[in-house]
């Protein structure tokens, strides 16, 4: 199985935000990069693909799934993923972004959980149509000649589209009752555990108990499911909380480490580096330069 950590930046149409955006294959990608999408690959980063003139059939994990015109396919971080073949020529979107850019976005967007494990999205007609506008804007201003187009206006873009998707994920799934899988079930009260009580629940004994589950069961399923330990997917999930409160308030480290749940300022900030590459300082820094570009 091909591992894809590194491969959106061979591909990245924005110098400050980590997003690449094809129309219809109209950017050809590296012989590399087709090499690996066309095999099983596991995600290091959220990838969607809106099908204009379908159908397309698609594996994430073991689930196989086709989807028709005007459908959206989307698989997320650690998350195997393969098209079924990868046939260039359907009318398609193919979108993909990392964890830093969605920190950089201003709402929260709770499909990306995938609370109902379901890797597929249907939209009624005005929808479509917006959805298309949508990523046909999004792509020209990607790929427009001359300087490049800022990142507050890019951003501003991809907050619609998400917020598209996870308005029409929950019309159509809500209703709907979680698969049967036990294991799968777990997982998915773990995450929805974790984002209710964000900022006050970190230990996992608690919420193995509250999942009526022991302590290594819980471990057991999140790192079969996400790749990491419970703890760590915590952390990852708060890390991302503090660089999206870094992006839009004013806050002192002491402030948002307490506002986090933490209660020592020095712990959140070695965590914070050790999962970033960078200070709170030198992030906040860089969200500057990044303003200003």
């Amino acid at each position: 199985m091909e591992d894809t950590k590194g491969l959106l930046d061979k591909i990245r149409h924005h110098d400050k935000v980590c997003i690449a955006l094809n129309e219809h294959c109209a950017i050809p990608l590296p012989d590399d990069v087709m090499q690996i999408l066309v095999k099983p690959h596991r995600l290091s980063y959220y990838y969607f693909q809106y099908i204009e003139k379908g159908p397309a059939t698609f594996k994430s994990d073991l689930q196989e799934f086709i989807i028709n015109d005007g459908e959206l396919a989307f698989g997320l971080p650690n998350q195997v993923f393969t098209k079924l073949p990868y046939d260039k020529n359907i009318l398609h979107y193919a979108l993909s972004f990392d964890d830093h850019t969605l920190t950089l976005l201003p709402g929260s967007y709770p499909f990306l959980l995938n609370p109902f494990n379901a890797n597929s999205i249907s939209f009624d007609i005005a929808a479509q149509q917006r959805i298309k506008n949508l990523l046909s804007g999004l792509f020209q201003l990607l790929h427009s000649p001359g300087k490049q187009k800022k990142a507050e206006v890019i951003l501003a873009h991809l907050h619609t589209l998400l917020t598209e998707f996870n308005t029409a994920y929950f019309e159509q799934y809500q209703s709907q009752e979680i698969v049967a899988n036990s294991k799968l079930s777990k997982y998915i009260a773990f995450k929805l555990a974790v984002e209710t009580n964000l900022t006050e629940q970190h230990d996992v004994h608690s919420i193995a108990e509250q999942l009526a589950l022991n302590s290594s069961t819980l471990y057991s399923i999140v790192k079969e499911f996400a790749g990491v330990s419970p703890k760590e997917w915590i952390i990852n999930r708060l890390m991302m909380e503090a660089q999206r409160k870094l992006q839009y308030s004013t806050i002192s480290v002491k402030e948002l480490a307490y506002d986090l749940g933490f209660s020592d300022p020095g712990y959140f900030s070695r965590l914070f580096k050790k999962s970033t590459g960078k200070s709170v300082s030198r992030y906040v820094a860089d969200l500057r330069d990044l303003s200003h570009n």
